[in-house]
């Protein structure tokens, strides 16, 4: 499906899962190279950007998101076809990080003739990346959110339960990082080809975009820096607990031990078995063993075991 927007001398057709008629259309209205047609017709599988003569492609993957919010396995793949005076985005799902953009650019076109914002199909593709970044940082804001809620649910006695959220968490920062592993190398390479086309000037619009992605990437250092800082103190509260169950059971099993064997050897069926035959023998008993029982609580309270 092709969608196409115009701002005033500037066109944007914004493709979701492009037919090969489609394609066609788009290679005969813009004079696309061949590999380039091939590669709009299926995802790619890795980050890329090309110079062309008169239009750059760039293709990058993005963390998609479930309806939680969580951070789907799969990453999510825009293509970026770029000449002067329009601007071609390729997706293959539905999944879009572009649904503000008509809307702003719609308001930059109404101040285009006070600011000149839109002279070229670059500003549009800046907009873009921008705005992905953006909310992406946006998302990341909000798992940083769930780890200080985990946070708090840790040191509140839920250390089992937390143990799956932060193992989801993890996912999410590892499918985070994966889908962004060579952004920052992608920007750089798209210095020179950007500047051919569109001016000199147009570099610092792409090193104002490769900034948001630094503080994108800052930030989900952080956030995975926490993220083991939590599961290392998870990890150790579950520990110390378990170990101040062990020590309770240990205990208890000292203490029942003697005192089972006491009751067996009373039990014995032998004819010269003391106490055995006294009118008060089973209270006799008894009180021994509750007596026991008594010293070695109060031992182990000495010792601090308990």
């Amino acid at each position: 499906m092709l969608n196409r927007h115009t701002y005033n001398t500037l066109t944007w057709i914004d493709a979701v899962s492009p037919t090969a008629d489609e394609v066609r259309t788009l290679v005969h209205e813009f004079t696309l190279d061949g590999l380039v047609a091939e590669e709009l017709l299926m995802p790619s599988a890795r980050n890329r950007v090309d110079a062309r003569h008169d239009y750059l492609y760039l293709v990058l993957h993005f963390p998609a998101y479930t309806e939680t919010n969580a951070v789907a396995n799969a990453s999510f793949e825009i293509d970026f076809i770029v000449g002067r005076t329009w601007i071609i985005t390729t997706r293959y799902s539905t999944f879009n990080l572009l649904h503000g953009l008509p809307a702003l650019l719609e308001v930059e076109t109404a101040l285009s003739d006070k600011r000149e914002r839109l002279g070229h199909a670059g500003v549009i593709l800046y907009h873009m990346l921008v705005m992905i970044y953006t909310t992406l940082s946006d998302k990341l804001a909000q798992l940083a959110t769930h780890l200080d809620t985990v946070e708090e649910r840790i040191f509140g006695g839920y250390e089992k339960e937390m143990v799956r959220d932060l193992s989801c968490i993890s996912r999410d920062i590892l499918n985070y990082s994966q889908a962004l592993d060579s952004h920052r190398d992608i920007l750089e390479s798209l210095e020179t080809p950007s500047a051919s086309l569109f001016g000199y000037e147009y570099v610092r619009n792409v090193r104002s975009v490769a900034g948001d992605f630094e503080r994108l990437a800052a930030a989900l250092r952080s956030n995975r820096a926490s993220l083991e800082e939590l599961r290392e103190t998870n990890n150790s509260l579950l520990t110390t607990k378990q170990s101040e169950i062990m020590k309770t059971f240990t205990i208890m099993a000292f203490v029942t031990f003697p005192l089972s064997l006491f009751a067996a050897i009373f039990g014995m069926n032998t004819i010269t078995t003391p106490i055995i035959g006294h009118p008060h023998d089973f209270w006799i008993i008894v009180g021994i063993m509750l007596s026991a029982a008594l010293v070695f609580f109060a031992y182990f309270k000495y010792k601090r075991w308990l």
